[in-house]
């Protein structure tokens, strides 16, 4: 990966002194085929779900392994929807002002669930810039730059559509016939005092979400006791289980601690695409898990 980042120095976010391990191949985080999930022959489709359910229940957290690098024709609307949120963030000073839902002083993050027991950290002012858009059932999206519109509801149909297979090869008995999509498109600035905590330690509170960054490193996940720095596989994005997957699988699968870390000459940009059931449905353990306790 480009770029320096605070994830390849000695990291002070953590509290227990480690560091955060620098790289996928000494961390061992999962890879999937997620393109034998969704366009493999039964067999393949077969054996895809069982290597989702055992990353979602050892990790909560897995990267995709698919052909070309990313889901077909995500590659070039995802590039689109950077460039747009940079004229969105330009336009607003730092992503204040006219663009609902931007953020440049860390006030989302505080009030995401910390870890039980952990110091809170401070995060550090201006070094999270958001653009949101709810992209389904209808899209509520900024209205400046006018390209922004356009290629987030192209990216949004094609994430949408790997979100829902991934829904059913985690829980083949929870059928998701309507759901409730959000897109939030993350900027960190360059920030070269040294390492930072741009998002702190939280878990989503959706059923699954996906992340693809812009090849700077930032973030970490929390596994076996440590926080790891999660480098994706080029190209690759990673699949991040989310509180309300907790809940329907009855704690069998996790929902993952993550965080983001700052540091480095070069901006840090995610793009997060997270699903989950219509905002009125009562969430649950599917009966068939509850009956295990």
């Amino acid at each position: 990966m480009a770029g320096a980042s605070a994830c390849h120095s000695p990291d002070p976010c953590t509290d227990d002194g480690e560091h955060a391990v620098p790289d996928a191949g000494t961390t061992g985080i999962p890879v999937v085929d997620l393109d034998a999930l969704v366009n493999g022959a039964a067999e393949q489709r077969a054996q895809a779900v069982r290597d989702v359910g055992r990353a979602c229940q050892d990790w909560g957290f897995f990267m995709h392994d698919m052909e070309g690098g990313q889901p077909r024709g995500a590659g070039g609307s995802q590039r689109s929807v950077y460039g747009g949120v940079r004229g969105a963030v330009q336009l607003t000073g730092g992503g204040e002002g006219g663009v609902p839902g931007g953020r440049a002083d860390g006030a989302r993050a505080r009030r995401l669930r910390l870890l039980r027991g952990r110091r809170r950290r401070p995060v550090l002012a201006g070094l999270l810039q958001d653009v949101r858009a709810i992209a389904h059932p209808e899209l509520h999206c900024p209205a400046t730059p006018a390209k922004l519109r356009e290629v987030a509801t192209e990216y949004a149909a094609t994430t949408r559509r790997l979100l829902l297979s991934l829904s059913t090869a985690v829980s083949e008995a929870m059928r998701l016939e309507s759901c409730f999509q959000i897109l939030v498109a993350n900027r960190y600035p360059p920030y070269t005092a040294g390492p930072g905590l741009g998002l702190p330690e939280h878990s989503d509170h959706g059923f699954l979400t996906l992340l693809f960054q812009n090849g700077v490193d930032g973030l970490q996940v929390h596994h076996g006791g440590r926080w790891l720095l999660a480098t994706p596989l080029p190209g690759a994005f990673f699949v991040i289980a989310g509180d309300q997957l907790e809940i329907v699988s009855n704690g069998r699968y996790k929902g993952v601690l993550h965080r983001a870390v700052v540091g480095g000459e070069r901006a840090r940009m995610s793009m997060v695409s997270m699903i989950s059931p219509c905002l009125d449905t009562v969430v649950k353990p599917v009966p068939e898990l509850a009956a295990d306790g």
